[in-house]
């Protein structure tokens, strides 16, 4: 292995023989062992290595949770007044919260890096002489890679065979317009293919020089964040913890005070009560919970045939409302056939057909569907008898693809052939040409022209102009025009001879119309954002019946401010003639509305907004720029495994409110009774191991929630996280479960006179029962059980922890927690208490469900 490596300045300078030598390889590529060398010395080819022990990490960051550290001062405590029954049972419960949390995440998170692994971006790689398939990641210093048009550059790289290779480097520069690149030696790093940039047309080999975190795209993303911007649903969990935060400090500070300056308790047992009393309230599964729930949503998508790259997208992906979608591929079958190929006037042209197949033939761009349909055609067409001289390459703005070719036959003449867009073309063109004959454009030719291609759009044809002209050159000029003709070729291309058009047929897909449907009746809204023009999206939407409310054309987009498009998109279906910078616009003015904006596209011009959509939708064909921006990958290019992901992502958002519901309804409740006790009691109504246990018991019984069954009404449409809503159903459920506990105070003190272990045990017994069962009530908006049953797994571990909180009292570990056996008198009040609450809860759910949440 080279011990000094050359820098991008210096390998810039060197001709492409040097390249080879001065990175250590040949044409052949890297050996095995070699490469094993240069990973170990330079590392992964990745901005952030994967730490080692990684777990172990994780696992050790879990006692820098503020719930465990709370437990550790309780438990410290414990020990320094030498109670060392609380404090075994305290580090008893911190090691099973721990443990219990480390295990569902880590599985959690391999289940999901595991199903990640089928959408993974690969790149072509020279080693031990065979081209071979290999992860980025594994890319070392001195690989030989073959790349095209879509590919994301893996790694800085050195040049040193290309074909029309032109790169957008927005990623680092922030201009769009694609930079021409040379495998000659450069000055200029024109040479140099940057990481994090791509591919937008050509194709080519280059030589790995700089990796991982050394490249230009890496020691940038050093100095920025690196942490992805937080979806609405983390904003909501963020604004709702802090909101929970400010709650329990304040009442918990307040009941401390009550306990040791009012009622004359020890400030020790008032200090541990009321830690144990924050923990208690603390949603700390909330966490576990989320990421439980997402793995499983993941998993559930997978089966449908979409795989989540980022698992926060998943509540956005069951929160979208609008759904925005190319047409290609997506509503049509995308197996695209040429059917005409006609002059202006209609009439069939054998010369459309060659200049279009020349053109299709030599272009290095991204073999898209219509030229492949193009080069299907059977003609009698030498391609060999020309010389590819230039190219002009494809671009969102010029909307057209030009390439100079000069026959062999004769050295003096080239042709640039230019295909693209009608509007595009039509306005290089003051000629046209009709049965070989050249004839100047009258207004009375140029209406015809454009009604022939309006013609062929609305019966729902896929139609591009195709116009050449010719450049003559004397004999003293031809080498010098050889050289400087790509520079050139954008001076050439005016004054153009229109040869005709040629139409594709792309028919809708069968499913297409029920899938939209499908997505309608979800409550989301089909957008079609395209590069067609409006009369070819027209007809495919009359066909798979797209509602349509209007039309709006990139040209208009452009015009508009964005605060302008804002409120112009709500009545908008149909965007036409879009450039990729106009797709970004139109997905920000859908958001800066409100709406939650998926975007499904799987081309080159897809990346800026599927990075700017809520969540990104590709498919697993879809070019790497694309795959990489998106956050889901559909291994099937079909709109209706969307509306089974929608479900799916419905169902997480779902259960994970269901775990949030349950704090409020109970763990509140119990807070606003903690406070009355303190005034009713000459007591603490519970010891702080105790409320510690309950805690413990209620948080193991909550685990199995990610695998409840969800109601189809939960499912129906979208739904948005409000933190005002939810506060407003703590402030209505928790007091309901406070009158119960304050019920039960008086009945167990006053009724039956209980002393302080009675009445702790009747207490707990009473507590765990109420915080538990409730979730039968509260996990749907029916009838519990007659209507809508609970998963297996939920009602199984419910039960379980109930009976074991139960039998507790009367066991040989009563004592040990400070339990007395009660009466059947008690707990057959305290039984008939609980179902009162219950039924009373059921009666009132109704009203508080329909006043402050969405479904």
């Amino acid at each position: 292995m080279l011990k000094d490596w050359p820098e991008l300045d210096q390998i810039s300078l060197l001709g492409t023989k040097q390249a080879f030598q001065a990175l250590g390889n040949s044409s052949k590529g890297l050996n095995t062992k070699e490469a094993d060398l240069r990973r170990e010395h330079f590392g992964a080819n990745q901005l952030v290595l994967e730490k080692k022990h990684q777990a172990l990490r994780n696992l050790l960051s879990k006692f820098l949770s503020p719930v465990i550290l709370i437990l550790i001062v309780a438990g410290s405590l414990s020990l320094l007044f030498h109670d060392r029954r609380s404090a075994a049972v305290i580090y008893i419960m911190i090691f099973l919260s721990i443990f219990l949390d480390f295990i569902q995440e880590y599985k959690s998170a391999k289940a999901a890096a595991k199903l990640q692994e089928k959408v993974v971006v690969k790149i072509e790689v020279w080693r031990d002489g065979q081209k071979k398939s290999l992860k980025s990641a594994e890319l070392v210093p001195g690989d030989l890679v073959s790349l095209s048009v879509g590919s994301i550059i893996p790694a800085d790289c050195r040049l040193v065979e290309e074909h029309g290779l032109f790169t957008n480097e927005s990623s680092l520069t922030g201009e769009s317009f694609p930079v021409a690149k040379t495998a000659s030696a450069s000055k200029n790093k024109e040479n140099i293919l940057f990481a994090g940039t791509n591919i937008v047309s050509g194709y080519g080999t280059a030589l790995v020089v700089r990796t991982g975190a050394k490249t230009d795209f890496g020691q940038i993303a050093a100095n920025l964040s690196l942490t992805e911007s937080p979806t609405e649903f983390e904003k909501g969990i963020k604004s709702f913890s802090i909101m929970v935060s400010q709650t329990i400090l304040i009442l918990v500070i307040l009941i401390f005070f009550l306990n040791t300056i009012f009622k004359g308790f020890d400030w020790y047992n008032s200090l541990l009560f009321s830690l144990a009393l924050a923990v208690g309230l603390t949603p700390e599964l909330l966490p576990m919970i989320v990421s439980i729930t997402l793995a499983k949503g993941s998993l559930s998508m997978s089966k449908h045939g979409v795989i989540v790259k980022r698992l926060n997208a998943i509540h956005s992906f069951g929160a979208m409302n609008i759904l925005c979608t190319d047409k290609t591929g997506t509503l049509t079958e995308n197996k695209i056939k040429l059917v005409k190929n006609v002059d202006i006037f209609g009439a069939e042209s054998k010369t459309v057909l060659e200049q279009a197949y020349l053109n299709s033939f030599f272009q290095s761009g991204l073999i898209n569907p219509l030229d492949e349909a193009v080069l299907k055609i059977k003609i009698d067409l030498t391609t060999s008898s020309y010389n590819k001289i230039g190219e002009i390459p494809f671009d969102f703005n010029r909307r057209r693809l030009a390439v100079v070719l000069q026959p062999k036959a004769t050295v003096t003449k080239f042709f640039i052939i230019s295909k693209g867009a009608p509007e595009s073309i039509l306005n290089l063109c003051k000629k046209y040409s009709q049965g070989g004959k050249v004839k100047e454009f009258s207004t009375l030719a140029k209406k015809q022209a454009l009604d022939e291609y309006q013609a062929l759009s609305r019966d729902g044809f896929r139609v591009l102009a195709i116009a050449y002209k010719e450049i003559s050159v004397g004999k003293e000029e031809i080498s010098k025009e050889k050289k400087d003709i790509l520079a050139r070729a954008n001076d050439f291309e005016h004054d153009m001879i229109l040869s005709g058009f040629i139409a594709f047929l792309d028919p809708p897909k069968r499913a297409v119309a029920k899938a939209i449907k499908d997505l309608n009746r979800q409550g989301v809204e089909v957008k079609i954002i395209s590069g067609d023009n409006d009369l070819v999206i027209r007809k495919i939407c009359q066909e798979v019946e797209l509602p349509v409310k209007g039309f709006l054309s990139g040209e208009e987009v452009e015009k508009l401010s964005q605060e302008e498009l804002a409120l112009k998109v709500k009545n908008i279906s149909i965007f036409y003639r879009t450039s990729p910078q106009q797709k970004e616009k139109i997905i920000k003015a859908l958001r800066a509305g409100g709406d939650v904006v998926g975007y499904l596209g799987d081309g080159i011009n897809d990346a800026l907004p599927l990075k700017a959509a809520d969540v990104g939708i590709s498919v697993n064909n879809g070019v790497d720029v694309a795959k990489e921006s998106a956050d889901l990958i559909l291994l099937t290019n079909d709109l209706s495994v969307l509306s089974l992901g929608v479900d799916s992502g419905r169902k997480t958002f779902a259960n994970t409110l269901k775990y949030i519901l349950m704090g409020l309804s109970s763990n509140f409740g119990n807070m606003f009774s903690v406070a009355a006790a303190s005034f009713l009691l000459p007591f603490l109504p519970m010891t702080p191991l105790q409320l510690l246990l309950n805690n413990f018991l209620y948080d193991f019984s909550q685990t199995t929630i990610p695998t409840d069954n969800v109601d189809s009404e939960m499912i129906a449409k979208p739904h948005h996280w409000n933190t005002k809503n939810i506060r407003n159903l703590m402030i209505f459920l928790g007091p309901i479960s406070s009158i119960f506990d304050i019920l039960t105070f008086i009945i167990l003190f006053f009724v039956f006179k209980l002393n302080e272990s009675q009445f702790q045990t009747g207490w707990f017994l009473e507590s765990l029962a109420t915080q538990i069962l409730v979730i039968f009530v509260i996990r749907t908006k029916k009838i519990p059980f007659l209507q809508s049953r609970p998963s297996r797994y939920v009602l199984v571990s419910i039960l379980v922890i109930l009976t074991i909180g139960w039998v507790l009292p009367f066991t040989p570990f009563a004592s040990y927690f400070g339990f007395v056996a009660p009466s059947y008198k008690v707990m057959l009040t305290i039984g008939l208490l609980v179902g009162i609450y219950l039924v009373f809860t059921q009666k009132l759910k109704g009203y508080i469900f329909k006043k402050f949440l969405d479904y």
